[in-house]
């Protein structure tokens, strides 16, 4: 459900309140009943799930339904703060960890999750809830699950960004940069956009510095470090350029009518550089999904939005974007099953930073 007192509950019951979408698949929710009931009674919408109490042993003959609620209720508590607050935070966690509970049980198993979907949490409310060690699901995720590596891609009707940097302030950025993290973010967007159908991803990469360092004069980083990751990447037959100017490789990779889109990905080298033109161009339609998993991630590309909570203003477009992605990649999942594949070897120099 993602944080009770934001616009999870809202947009999971406005986009499950769609039959085409529920028709998808079978839900389970982990969240709060009194949550979902406001999101509903605000939206007009009746309530469709089936409602089981958390750790009843009546959760297993729920599962018949389309959608079920396992309920995580505080006492009969009704009602959540709009705003980041230590209980938001331990309820949100703790139903992450539930649904990766699920995720992690064995195939034949028949409560086991296919895909996860989180709705929006707050860092703030994790952080007061004292799970401040994890900023986001995609680090929570990556460590539950032991990945080696991992990347946040952002997926829209026309662009895809794969982040090599993700939730770190900018100043952060000289210890976290190498060259084997540029190519880790090159190498599983690469291998998402196959999974996706695109049978020759053309990867398009972005430079750190304005101009993409105007050959040196601007920073060094492009040559240093991102060049070298380029090239391994090239070596590994993978379709792959740059490191271009961010502020116009965007254009190049999205298209126009009359001008087809030249790239299939852009790699971006830190969270706002990818996310701006995601969120500008594809507000409430682009998703974001977990690279470098065992299990099928993904999530709306907004956040909590506390200040408009509980007014029935949410678009439910990305969340339904969500699910879709979900399911298209969870069947092929089923398909042909993904094996996440070892970071190929580099000689220790790859590693350095900036």
């Amino acid at each position: 459900m993602g944080d009770p007192g934001g616009i999870g509950p809202e947009v999971i019951v406005k986009a499950l309140a769609d039959r085409a979408t529920r028709g998808l698949a079978r839900f389970v929710i982990h969240g709060a009943a009194d949550a979902m009931h406001g999101a509903a009674h605000a939206a007009g919408i009746e309530p469709f799930w089936w409602e089981v109490p958390r750790g009843s042993a009546l959760v297993e003959t729920a599962r018949s339904h389309d959608a079920v609620l396992i309920d995580d209720r505080d006492g009969g508590r009704t009602g959540y703060a709009h705003a980041p607050n230590r209980l938001g935070g331990e309820r949100s966690f703790r139903w992450v960890e539930d649904a990766i509970a699920s995720a992690r049980l064995p195939d034949a198993d028949p409560m086991r999750a296919d895909a996860i979907v989180t709705g929006p949490i707050s860092k703030e409310a994790w952080s007061l809830a004292g799970r401040g060690k994890y900023p986001g699901h995609t680090e929570l995720l990556a460590s539950r699950f032991g990945a080696k590596r991992h990347a946040m891609m952002f997926v829209g009707p026309s662009l895809r960004v794969v982040l090599a940097t993700a939730h770190l302030p900018l100043m952060d950025l000289r210890n976290a940069l190498t060259i084997e993290r540029i190519h880790d973010a090159i190498d599983l967007g690469h291998e998402a956009c196959l999974r996706l159908g695109i049978a020759r991803p053309r990867v398009a990469v972005c430079g750190l510095n304005p101009h993409a360092g105007e050959g040196g004069l601007l920073g060094d980083e492009e040559q240093r470090l991102i060049e070298p990751a380029i090239r391994i990447a090239a070596e590994q037959g993978m379709d792959v350029h740059g490191p271009f100017p961010a502020d116009t490789i965007f254009n190049a990779a999205v298209g126009a009518p009359g001008r087809p889109a030249k790239y299939d990905l852009v790699v971006a080298m830190y969270h706002d550089q990818g996310l701006i033109p995601v969120k500008l161009l594809f507000r409430d339609e682009s998703v974001n999904v977990t690279l470098g998993l065992p299990i099928v991630r993904t999530s709306p590309d907004h956040g909590t939005a506390f200040d408009i909570a509980g007014t029935n203003r949410a678009d439910a477009g990305s969340m339904k974007a969500a699910i879709r992605l979900a399911v298209r990649m969870a069947q092929g999942e089923r398909e042909q099953p993904h094996a996440m594949r070892e970071p190929p070897a580099r000689p220790p120099e790859h590693g350095r930073r900036l």
